[in-house]
């Protein structure tokens, strides 16, 4: 065979597998980036679409311990890797087969026995507000004023009393109050604590770095054009076309007008973490809150279809094949979901082991590739784990991608977490004279003598993240 046509061969090959690929990992890469409210949307979608899938009610609960071996489930994984024909439905059932989304073989029944099953755990709004409060670099004062202002916030996360009421009610100064606002106005989910529309959709297009941009623009001075669809007043007034409107139109569409009910379509009643890790004796278990989750296998009901003594219709037989590969690989995505998110938890468990004993001052360094690198998967698949997910720990509820920050260099070469510079900030502001309070640059050059280099801009947005004022209004006579 000549050497071309041996390349068409291997080609085909390729493409073959790919196009059998396909399905199952666009569907795991679609469920891997949602929710468990938004996974639990779906499941009882398919339950109700697809006659070959059903619950199966079990007590049991999954957990995984850091650095437990995972080989078996990883084997049974591997198993399941293709898809149906009418002669393995047989084969399958007559094994035993019950393909529940469940992976509980490369986990420990005593140590399952130990626990109790974890209902699903929801907070609201306000106590995911009061968490990150209690987390925040704010004095006890500033506290105070933080709790009543988020007191004040409604169910879809706008402030609805003003800063002079709200001044007036505490004995203290309006300004003291906008400057905690500010920091409150930096809390999850963004844009939370605006008093208006246009505020939330302005803090949103700056939480994502889009403050010189023509959408910004059109939230701070059309707002009112834009409701009304006057694009073409917009346009002129800014000077640009009416496509590049609709193009800024479409980055809008994206915010959250209201940013109470969650990042994600969430109710306002709370956030419901899918990750729980609980500290037992002197280690921590990683638990996946999946407590809403149905549990799903494989009707049994359709084997007589697919046996050989069936007189089902080529077309039923075709069916019942194409929702038994359809229920397939919903379980089997489920299950790589599932995986990633323990492995994903346990990495960051370990990862952030003095976080994890003593809270958010020893939280470390730690970027999306260097995991990846670590579990062996690509970094989009982190951010997809990570994006919209949150966990439960000793010291709070966190974004999974609150644990993903970049690296601030210093001149020793130690990398530092840009939340221990903010903190080394804060210091320094305490200790300044407040007659001659320090400016952002003055920061940069102590910062810089201390090996931290970061630039004045750096420090404008690390003060402001901390709720602190900028030199001249932090300046006391």
């Amino acid at each position: 065979m000549t050497e071309m046509g041996t390349s068409m061969i291997k080609l085909d090959q390729s493409m073959g597998l790919q196009q059998k690929l396909a399905p199952q990992l666009i569907q795991s890469l679609n469920l891997l980036q949602l929710s468990n409210l938004e996974l639990e949307q779906v499941v009882r979608q398919e339950l109700e679409i697809n006659p070959l899938l059903e619950e199966h009610i079990s007590l049991e609960l999954q957990q995984e311990r850091p650095e437990e071996n995972p080989s078996e489930g990883e084997e049974r994984e591997e198993e399941l890797d293709f898809e149906f024909t009418e002669k393995d439905w047989g084969r399958y059932l007559a094994e035993g087969f019950d393909m529940a989304h469940t992976l509980r073989e490369g986990s420990n029944r005593e140590d399952r026995e130990e626990m109790e099953k974890v209902p699903a755990v929801q907070i609201s709004l306000m106590e995911h507000l009061l968490n990150q409060l209690k987390l925040s670099d704010l004095s006890e004062q500033d506290q105070k004023i933080g709790e009543y202002i988020i007191g004040n916030i409604d169910d879809d996360g706008y402030l609805r009393t003003s800063v002079e009421e709200i001044a007036k009610a505490l004995g203290t100064r309006p300004e003291d109050v906008e400057r905690v606002l500010k920091t409150i106005q930096t809390f999850e989910p963004a844009g939370v604590g605006a008093r208006d529309l246009q505020e939330t959709l302005t803090i949103q297009l700056s939480e994502k770095g889009l403050e010189e941009t023509l959408a910004m623009k059109i939230v701070q001075s059309h707002l009112e054009d834009l409701k009304r669809h006057r694009y073409s007043r917009i346009a002129k007034s800014l000077g640009v076309s009416e496509n590049e409107i609709r193009d800024a139109m479409k980055e809008i569409s994206k915010l959250n007008p209201k940013p109470g009910l969650g990042s994600f379509g969430r109710a306002a009643e709370g956030i419901i973490p899918d990750v729980i890790v609980e500290r037992v004796d002197n280690d921590y278990v990683t638990i996946l809150n999946e407590g809403t989750i149905p549990t799903l296998r494989i009707n049994p009901v359709y084997r007589s279809i697919l046996s050989e003594s069936s007189n089902a219709s080529e077309e039923t037989r075709n069916y019942v094949v194409e929702k038994l590969n359809s229920a397939r690989r919903l379980i089997r995505a489920i299950q790589q979901r599932r995986s990633t998110l323990l492995k994903l938890a346990n990495y960051i468990v370990k990862a952030q082991r003095d976080f994890f004993d003593n809270g958010v001052s020893r939280l470390k360094p730690m970027v999306l590739r260097e995991a990846a690198e670590a579990l062996g998967m690509h970094p989009s698949t982190i951010s997809r784990a990570s994006r919209g997910k949150y966990i439960q720990t000793p010291h709070g509820i966190f974004e999974l991608k609150y644990f993903f920050e970049s690296k601030v260099n210093s001149s020793s070469g130690e990398d530092l977490s840009q939340r221990s510079v903010m903190e080394r900030i804060r210091q320094l502001v305490e200790a300044e004279d407040p007659r001659n309070p320090l400016t952002d640059p003055q920061i940069a050059g102590l910062l810089k003598k201390e090996g931290i280099n970061i630039a004045r801009r750096t420090v404008s947005k690390y003060r402001t993240a901390l709720g602190i004022s900028p030199a001249q209004y932090r300046k006391k006579l």
